[in-house]
């Protein structure tokens, strides 16, 4: 979508540590850490990868893999700030009724069927509103 949609689509990512997941919250941190250093993604994509045994080392091995300059890595998801984000990120989940993950928003509107087409025809729709109301705001 966003290589379709370029220059009108941004993804946003927010996290929902489950707590029936007992290291999803320090996955969580860690890839707000590795954000910090411009690494969100690719932290991301290796936690999944290990994702059945998300322990302190294999989330440390992940941070090492991608390039992370440790020390900050380390006190960057143990930090007050990181925590915070976190936090906000689940106060906003909670906000918008969700309570399962993945969960996936347009424009604040659930989304229900995750096909391309379908999330195609929903971006669309949105753009076209959002077209229609700013020509509304210029009459």
């Amino acid at each position: 979508m966003l290589e379709q949609y370029p220059d009108t689509v941004k993804l946003v990512f927010k996290n929902l540590p489950l707590a029936m997941h007992k290291n999803a919250e320090p996955a969580a941190l860690a890839a707000i850490a590795a954000q910090n250093q411009g690494k969100f993604w690719q932290m991301h994509d290796a936690l999944f990868a290990t994702a059945q045994d998300l322990s302190d080392a294999n989330i440390q091995a992940a941070a090492k893999s991608i390039g992370l300059d440790m020390d900050q890595f380390n006190r960057d998801r143990k930090s007050l700030a990181a925590k915070k984000r976190l936090y906000k990120d689940i106060a906003d989940a909670r906000k918008a009724g969700v309570n399962g993950t993945p969960s996936l928003f347009i424009n604040g509107r659930l989304v229900k069927n995750r096909s391309f087409p379908a999330l195609q025809a929903m971006i669309d729709r949105e753009l076209q509103a959002s077209h229609s109301a700013k020509g509304e705001q210029n009459k």
